[in-house]
């Protein structure tokens, strides 16, 4: 390579690689958070059970005690079949005592069709909290329980693990396009000028009466095209 050709490189293509990564780290909005390592749990001796876990917990803490309302938790798998997830919520008690509480918000979902397949063992999955078996508000901890009943893998996990935080204050936030209505702003209401309804329905209930009656009472009268009061006019005669 010639040194125009590694100055053409160095001048024109670094800032661009380097202005597409800092727009991706400004992009993404997941909140800091400390992800411990996982913890697998077997039944036995681990030193001398030859068996593979079929189970790992993986837990997330936030820095300094913080309490965020939970919006959604993202990741990718890594040949991991089952996942749950518990959440640890700080409560009010009735003695204004802050209470520590565990819950399950998401049951054995299904990241891997067939454990014994690969299909799904690697892709990316979001949780977001309308998915949740309530409302993941006041958490603390958030513990991961990966599942994988297949001998097939050497090993399974979950991998780039982020959490995204709601903000209910944002929601509260009301732009101008959201501001109250004024009078001249407000519809018209189209019920102004029009009879009321129930007078309408009672007339056309007595006319649907006056017709029933008419049709089963018919005259026995024979009634003339053109007879007015016995004789003819000679006017309608003349367009017959």
């Amino acid at each position: 390579m010639t040194s125009s050709v590694a100055m053409w490189l160095r001048v024109y293509c670094l800032p661009k690689f380097v202005k597409r990564r800092h727009t991706a780290k400004m992009a993404d909005e997941s909140i800091a958070c400390i992800i411990k390592s996982p913890i697998a749990l077997q039944t036995g001796d681990v030193r001398t059970d030859l068996a593979k876990p079929g189970v790992y917990v993986i837990e997330v803490t936030f820095p300094r005690e913080r309490i965020i309302n939970l919006q959604s938790i993202a990741f990718k798998n890594y040949y991991t079949a089952f996942l749950t997830v518990r959440l640890q919520r700080r409560l009010n008690s009735e003695s204004d005592r802050k209470l520590l509480k565990w819950k399950t918000c998401i049951r054995d979902m299904c990241l891997m069709p067939n454990p014994h397949t690969e299909n799904g063992s690697q892709d990316y999955f979001s949780i977001h909290r309308d998915q949740m078996l309530f409302e993941p508000d006041g958490v603390v901890t958030v513990r991961l329980i990966l599942r994988q009943p297949s001998p097939v893998w050497l090993n399974f996990t979950i991998e780039d693990i982020k959490i995204y935080e709601c903000d209910h204050d944002k929601d509260k936030v009301q732009g101008p396009w959201l501001s109250p209505l004024t009078p001249q702003d407000r519809p018209l209401k189209l019920s102004d000028g029009l009879p009321d309804p129930e007078v309408v329905a009672s007339s056309v209930q007595q006319m649907w009466v006056l017709t029933e009656m008419v049709r089963n009472n018919p005259a026995t009268t024979r009634v003339g095209r053109f007879d007015v009061d016995g004789s003819y006019d000679v006017n309608l005669l003349s367009y017959t």
